[in-house]
């Protein structure tokens, strides 16, 4: 006989398992299984062909996956490392500012930041043609494209990682153990060799991990940019539409395998040494430059870098000005209008898409908010066997780039099943929903999971010895002391749907079609100024999210402590 607590623990298990298996595993052994299948028929002959000495396309996409992900984890670390120390070390004018733009690129999604960087720094792009005509050249002296493209679109929007996880272990650094080190006679190089960079190695990993894998899985670059350039993640999208979903599942299963396998590496790089200090000092101190000329210096590169970082942001705004005609052959747009502003609001055809993301996006945020708690309460509160497994499964969707799990839903779906409750998910409207929980729950569940590791049992406890019931508990103390980190994650996970591409492009309708799909099909149709006009509705509604995160959420975390 099961006593309360284990009765309680089961009916938690109950519906987070059947979750994660019908929607995490069960798609996920679909794909492998697919496979291993050539006309209906066991067979390793998907493999032999992807591997085989007539398949230098899949093979050459598989090494331009790893090498550009691996340039791409060293260029974001070295923009991202050096301003973290800059703007958490020390103090000059306009430092706050400067701290706050750095991290700007993240509001742009990823397709619309590539499509910035094109009308940008592209051929027909404003800098380009503008240093062109004030030199007089015959053409212009620089374009991004193909691979050099790629990588600056990769540095420029995946360096917040590194700059982010930086600036949080710095503050985070008690400063006695560098001063110890310099008393004891060690010169600069040698102190942030030996005590400062070994205590940032786990946000350094964390920071690696996120940026191999996101461009592991990158789309949006390569899909604008590539020009012939091949890489895994457009191999899958090309078998797809081209029908061949077996090809699709084997170059889906090998993109996991490379992700996973640079997973594992990070973390067993990470835990040779222990990075735990042994004790907490007073906090982070910046030195103030008191230098003129370094002082100067610092506040010139500080604005050289802002407008860098914030052009990108303007050319997408001035793009979106641009009336349909203005900009054909011309070096510049010829007239600017709110036109485009102003259909999007008055025409239900184009205000579609931006409908169908916000209500997708609210689906699948409700999904991971009531999902989030339940699946972290019981991750982090309640004892049972196999939990080590359910976190694994919690955490595979992030662990695997977005095209394998929209693939995974694919060949999943394409049939009647138990899961689907005897409906064909593939080319409904609720498939788009379902990827978007799936893909962005492991972010609600690491948030709030950090929160429940704080909460001190004894809180739960003298409720129960009050004689309150485990429910009026976890509704009155549980979910008020979590809310702070479920509402971050649940924030975060909206951000991120709302400008998904990669999964989006796999597995959108008509019906269904999301912003960054009519993007794309705006900027098929050469209607540059309504395919802006879309990138700075998802601009907008990212910018006001992560404002409500950092001012609103911010003071209830203060509150709940």
């Amino acid at each position: 006989m099961m006593n309360a607590e284990n009765r309680r623990t089961a009916m938690l298990l109950i519906p987070i398992s059947l979750v994660l298996i019908g929607y995490v595993l069960y798609p996920s052994i679909e794909t492998i299984i697919e496979s291993f299948k050539s006309q209906d028929a066991f067979s390793f002959k998907n493999y032999e062909d992807f591997f085989g000495s007539k398949a230098s396309a899949n093979l050459e996409a598989l090494w331009n996956s790893v090498w550009i992900s691996i340039l791409s984890v060293f260029f974001s670390a070295l923009i991202g490392v050096p301003l973290a120390f800059i703007f958490n070390r020390y103090d000059f004018p306009g430092r706050k500012f400067f701290s706050s733009v750095a991290i700007m690129p993240i509001v742009l999604p990823s397709l619309v930041g590539v499509m910035a960087f094109m009308f940008l720094y592209g051929e027909a792009g404003l800098v380009p043609n503008a240093i062109k005509d004030l030199f007089n050249l015959s053409e212009v002296p620089f374009s991004i494209g193909g691979v050099s493209g790629i990588l600056i679109v990769h540095a420029y929007t995946m360096y917040p990682y590194f700059y982010m996880t930086t600036s949080s272990a710095l503050r985070n650094l008690d400063p006695s153990l560098e001063e110890a080190a310099f008393n004891l006679g060690s010169n600069r190089f040698k102190v942030f060799w030996k005590v400062t960079f070994p205590l940032l190695t786990p946000g350094l990993v964390a920071a690696s991990l996120l940026v191999f894998m996101v461009s592991m899985a990158s789309f949006s670059a390569p899909f604008l940019l590539a020009g012939g350039f091949r890489v895994l993640s457009l191999q899958i999208y090309f078998s797809k539409i081209n029908g061949d979903l077996e090809m699709a599942a084997t170059q889906s299963v090998i993109l996991s395998v490379v992700s996973i396998l640079f997973l594992l590496f990070m973390r067993w790089f990470q835990e040779r040494k222990d990075y735990r200090m042994a004790s907490k000092g007073i906090g982070a101190h910046r030195s103030e430059v008191n230098n003129p000329i370094l002082k100067w210096t610092m506040v010139t590169i500080g604005i050289l870098s802002m407008i860098i970082l914030l052009l990108p942001h303007a050319t997408l705004l001035i793009l979106s000005l641009v009336p349909e005609g203005a900009w054909t052959w011309q070096t510049y747009p010829t007239a600017f209008s709110l036109e485009n502003f102003k259909l999007l609001f008055e025409d239900p055809n184009i205000w579609d898409p931006v409908r169908n993301s916000l209500v997708m996006s609210f689906i699948a945020c409700i999904g991971v908010f009531v999902f989030g708690i339940i699946t972290s309460y019981t991750l982090v509160k309640r004892k049972f066997v196999g939990k080590n497994l359910l976190d694994i499964l919690v955490m595979i969707p992030w662990a695997l780039p977005a095209t394998v799990v929209g693939m995974n839903l694919i060949l999943a779906f394409n049939e009647k099943s138990i899961f689907s409750f005897g409906s064909i998910l593939v080319g409904a409207y609720w498939i788009l929903p379902l990827a978007y929980f799936i893909r962005f729950l492991p972010l609600v569940v690491r948030s709030t999971n950090a929160v429940l590791e704080q909460m001190d049992d004894s809180l739960e406890e003298a409720a129960k010895n009050l004689g309150a019931k485990w429910f009026y508990t976890f509704r009155r103390v549980v979910i008020p002391f979590i809310l702070p980190g479920v509402l971050s994650g649940t924030l975060l996970a909206f951000v991120q749907a709302v400008g998904e591409f990669p999964t989006s492009v796999l597995l959108y309708t008509l019906d269904n079609r999301p912003i960054s799909i009519e993007i794309m099909n705006q900027l098929r149709m050469f209607n540059i100024g309504q395919a802006a006009a879309y990138g700075m509705i998802q601009v907008a509604l990212i910018s006001i999210v992560i404002f409500i995160s950092d001012k609103f959420l911010g003071i209830k975390a203060e509150r709940s402590l």
